[in-house]
């Protein structure tokens, strides 16, 4: 599973993990991002997320494009039991790309070409 994190430079960009509980015992999972680049990437709104039975549950993770290289980083979630169950672990490979690059702002300058 890939998530891919794509927009202009600078651009600060949200993805949505979602995750079903298919069971009948309520999930728990801790999120942890590690890889070169996991410095970049974040998770606004916790690292922890609990689903209910038969219900869904999200994670949201975040980056902000701060270099034309693409980044790369991995998002565990491990589960922790709740009701005496386990679910499985899960991977997700995240890459940036740069789709283009907005100007932060335009100068206007005079100047003369050439002076003898």
């Amino acid at each position: 599973n890939s998530i891919e994190f794509t927009g202009p430079l600078h651009a600060t960009v949200v993805k949505q993990v979602r995750l079903k509980n298919p069971g009948n015992k309520g999930l728990m999972y801790s999120a942890i991002l590690v890889g070169k680049d996991a410095d970049n990437f974040s998770l606004p709104k916790g690292n922890t997320v609990i689903i209910a039975p038969m219900k869904q549950g999200s994670i949201n993770v975040e980056f902000t494009i701060r270099f034309l290289h693409p980044a790369e980083a991995v998002l565990i979630l491990i589960s922790n039991k709740i009701d005496g169950i386990d679910g499985a672990t899960l991977t997700f490979s995240m890459k940036s790309e740069v789709k283009r690059i907005d100007p932060v702002g335009i100068v206007k300058c005079k100047s003369p070409c050439y002076e003898l």
